[in-house]
């Protein structure tokens, strides 16, 4: 039988700990805590407020988060609004709070495309970078099923950022807001690093917009990484201290996203490997936000071109954009695009395989 601390929660007792408590005092306190607690006043409170309760293992959790191969699935999550809608294509897009204008207006275009393409925008709704993506994706029409998810560091009761009221209860009422957090729980800053595990875990992939060298959008590309999510930053001025973490991204290897397009081609690979049927309502040319046309039926060789470019990642249509028709050796590649020799290497046999590009004796050229 084991002894009473050692049924007590992990974190609690790690929380508890940092406080100063010996195992037997956080073990009495949390047992003083559960017998006062009335959980039926509390469910009615719940039921008053709008707000559902997710149990790890219970209909209505996000399928995401309770993956075999997530290492921490929230037991409880608590939400407000259609909590269902995470569980199609989605997307994080993250950065700092201090966003440029530039920034700014780059996250709110990601935000809307991804939106009107039928993705699930994931963010933490902090001021800044998180909150001109949602701003985006709202300013799209409503697509059944497709609402933004906010995830946020203290209650889903509990308005912070101050200045970000509306919006909250914009995307509760078009989507979901969700928290680990109880409700009336404050946003203390050890809830944030929690917090922002949940954003890595139901996006597809990370997307980066402007983030120093460390703070929250860090966190979350590391727990991303330990997920085997994808992660894209957008490139900006290296005198800029709001492009500092996604430029140092960028060189060590992280995919470019140039615009919506980037990160769509990516969804569409992770909901083809996840069994989830996407088809983006809208395909954008790279960078440009135009609609690309479709071939006309006397164009076939054409098509078929656009349909390989389709299936390329970011970096693989970086290196096809850096060959020309005369053949270039692998390392001149590399210098072109800035990217490892290795990367470049699964990038060229790749767009060899879609017929792309034509290599000879070590050096390589467009198709």
């Amino acid at each position: 039988v084991p002894r009473l601390w050692e049924t007590v929660p992990a974190r609690a007792m790690e929380a508890r700990r940092a406080g100063g408590l010996a195992p037997e005092e956080v073990a009495t306190a949390w047992s003083r805590r559960a017998r006062a607690f009335d959980v039926e006043r509390y469910w009615r409170a719940l039921g008053t407020a709008s707000i559902s309760v997710l149990r790890l293992g219970v209909a209505g959790y996000p399928a995401r988060l309770a993956r075999p191969d997530e290492p921490e699935p929230p037991e409880v999550l608590f939400a407000r609004g259609r909590a269902l809608v995470a569980e199609g294509p989605s997307a994080a897009v993250v950065g700092t709070r201090r966003a440029t204008h530039y920034g700014r207006e780059v996250a709110a275009d990601i935000g809307a495309e991804l939106a009107r393409a039928g993705v699930t925008v994931v963010s933490g709704l902090a001021v800044g970078i998180d909150g001109a993506a949602h701003e985006g994706a709202l300013a799209v029409p409503e697509l059944p099923g497709r609402g933004p998810v906010g995830v946020l560091g203290g209650g889903v009761d509990v308005v912070y950022p101050a200045r970000h009221r509306h919006l909250i209860e914009r995307v509760a009422a078009g989507g979901c807001v969700i928290s680990e957090a109880p409700p009336g729980a404050a946003p203390e800053p050890w809830r944030f690093p929690l917090r922002n595990r949940i954003i890595a875990a139901l996006a597809q992939v990370v997307v980066v917009v402007e983030s120093g060298r460390q703070g929250g959008a860090m966190h979350t590309v590391e727990a991303a990484i330990g997920r085997g999510r994808e992660v894209f930053a957008v490139p900006g001025s290296v005198r800029s201290p709001a492009s500092e973490g996604t430029n140092e991204l960028l060189a060590s290897g992280a995919f470019v996203a140039r615009g919506p397009e980037d990160v769509l081609v990516a969804i569409e690979r992770c909901c083809r490997s996840d069994g989830v049927d996407f088809k983006p309502t809208r395909c954008l040319s790279s960078g440009s936000g135009d609609e690309v046309p479709s071939p006309s039926p006397g164009q076939p060789e054409r098509a078929e071109i656009a349909s390989s470019l389709r299936r390329c990642t970011a970096v693989e249509r970086s290196v096809l954009e850096a060959l020309e028709d005369q053949l270039w050796p692998t390392e001149a590649i590399c210098a072109r695009t800035g990217q490892p020799f290795s990367t470049v290497a699964l990038a060229l046999d790749r767009l060899l395989e879609l017929g792309l590009a034509v290599s000879s004796e070590g050096a390589w050229r467009r198709a």
